[in-house]
């Protein structure tokens, strides 16, 4: 066990076997032997995958990769009972039953089940193949199995708040998380969103970033101008807003979605509406103008 865990977080060549590789006719590969053909049908996928979208078009590529060069580089399983388990290497599996593969290379590592997060995550962590999203509900698993966040990071090479930023794009609603996982959102968008608790207030907020393609800083500034009065700072009580009056900044923030204030003494006073942008201005003097 000390042994594997010290393979842990140096991703796939910390699994495979300096051994040469066995014949492909060899029958049954033994553990640690190194690669060696398994039938495809013969392995399940991994129920702890961190990948949680195979985007169609790559798979059909890395298909007809396959069909032409074989699968250059070999898996990684372990066994459950007669059959095998996927460690690593999900996609190259999928592709190989698509290209109508009856075998794929294969090394047999010797990981214990509770392992198999935290390998997969390492592996495709290097390899950049997680989304933001991915990545969170990964690092939440971890987390639910009693390691902290610093320790979440030391196994995959990432900072404390690196891990402590993913697992917060989990209080985003579903919607906005998909959003993330198809780029549709980038991460940093995501979490200038979560500034927003009203959850209409957010979603139009959401909608403007894909109609005006808001830059990240915009939209943290955005965010918290529109963020409302709950997460405004207090005034003090020598300089306490009417109630009126506050509640009109409340309307205009809300219609203009970006910072509204109000100077006024007894007798003159003036608004003033911040923006962000050229676009950001047009937008807001066609609303006072009557063209939007």
């Amino acid at each position: 066990m000390s042994n594997r865990r010290n393979a842990l977080g140096r991703g796939i060549g910390a699994l495979i076997p300096t051994a040469p590789a066995v014949s492909l006719t060899e029958a049954q590969p033994r553990t640690g032997e190194g690669p060696a053909e398994i039938p495809v049908d013969a392995i399940d996928a991994n129920p702890d995958q961190p990948r949680r979208r195979f985007e169609a078009a790559e798979l059909e590529s890395l298909s007809d990769s396959i069909r032409r060069h074989g699968v250059l580089q070999p898996v990684v399983v372990r066994r459950s009972g007669d059959r095998y388990e996927l460690v690593v290497g999900e996609r190259r599996w999928r592709a190989s039953r698509a290209a109508g593969r009856e075998t794929i290379p294969a090394v047999i590592a010797d990981v214990d089940s509770e392992d198999r997060l935290e390998i997969a995550l390492v592996e495709n962590v290097q390899r950049h193949d997680l989304n933001p999203i991915e990545l969170a509900h990964a690092f939440s698993a971890l987390a639910d199995t009693g390691m902290t966040q610093e320790e979440i990071g030391n196994r995959v090479s990432l900072d404390r708040s690196t891990v402590a930023n993913h697992l917060r794009l989990l209080d985003l609603p579903k919607s906005l998380q998909e959003d993330v996982e198809l780029q549709r959102l980038s991460a940093g968008h995501a979490k200038a969103l979560l500034q927003v608790a009203n959850p209409e207030r957010r979603r139009l907020l959401r909608d403007r970033i894909l109609r005006e393609g808001l830059s990240v800083r915009a939209v943290e500034q955005l965010g918290r101008a529109i963020a409302g009065p709950v997460a405004q700072r207090k005034p003090k009580p020598a300089t306490a807003v009417d109630p009126d009056l506050q509640r009109v900044i409340d309307q205009l923030r809300q219609r203009f979605q970006t910072r509204v204030r109000i100077h006024s003494d007894d007798r003159r006073g003036r608004i003033e509406i911040d923006y962000f942008g050229a676009e950001d201005l047009e937008r807001i003097t066609g609303m006072l103008l009557g063209d939007v």
